[in-house]
């Protein structure tokens, strides 16, 4: 661990973890392989035997931009990780919508790498693994529903639900030592904090897409990235 992680000594809040710049390097390779794979790696059924396109690969790129940079505008900022976003979930969840659960999970997965390098709070492996790959991996299986009517909100609504999950198990294992500030139990205290501020982001954002032009903004969307 100490090759890719420093130990801080915080007597506030708990020792964590910075990433070296060996580990920095590790995790920029791992966003790499993962886009790698994803080029051979396509759909179900017939397209699964198809390599992803070159397009398919741009738009997902493009949506994980938009992830990347929306994240930073935050409405709300919570005290411990986590945030109110500009809808940077929903972008993340489109990938899936776009071309199906496989190539969404791996957006999603790499997006994990992507926030862990730029905005990392690490007590430990688990919980790093916990509230990064696996929290914002989940948001890929929006793809579930990829094909489905109304497929985008249901499909954002199984990512962000996903991404509780893993927020809530994180929040119940490896925080649960905050909820003593607050007059809480260990699953109140996590299920609160985490719903707070996904919850609030996911209302938002499918009032957003809910609105008519919106969704056909997206239907459209939809059709440039998946046609050809």
């Amino acid at each position: 661990m100490s090759i890719f992680l420093e130990e801080v000594i915080d007597l506030q809040w708990g020792n964590y973890y910075n990433i070296k710049p060996v580990g920095y390097m590790l995790l920029i390779v791992a966003i790499l392989a993962i886009l790698l794979i994803g080029s051979f790696i396509s759909g179900s059924g017939e397209k699964a035997r198809a390599r992803i396109s070159t397009k398919q690969l741009v738009f997902s790129a493009m949506a994980m931009a938009l992830a990347y940079v929306t994240s930073f505008i935050k409405v709300v900022d919570m005290p411990m990780g986590g945030a109110v976003t500009l809808l940077s979930m929903m972008f993340v969840c489109v990938v899936g919508y776009w071309y199906g659960p496989r190539t969404g999970l791996m957006v999603a997965i790499a997006y994990g790498c992507l926030q862990l390098i730029t905005d990392p709070y690490i007590i430990s492996i688990p919980q790093l693994f916990t509230d990064y790959i696996f929290a914002f991996g989940a948001l890929g299986l929006s793809g579930i529903f990829y094909n489905k009517k109304n497929g985008l909100i249901w499909g954002y609504l199984a990512g962000v639900t996903g991404r509780f999950v893993f927020s809530f198990i994180s929040g119940l294992i490896f925080f649960g030592s905050y909820a003593d500030a607050y007059n809480m139990a260990v699953p109140v205290y996590s299920f609160v904090y985490n719903g707070t501020y996904i919850g609030l982001e996911a209302l938002i954002t499918v009032v957003i897409m809910a609105l008519p032009p919106v969704a056909k903004g997206f239907a459209k969307v939809k059709l440039m990235a998946t046609e050809g």
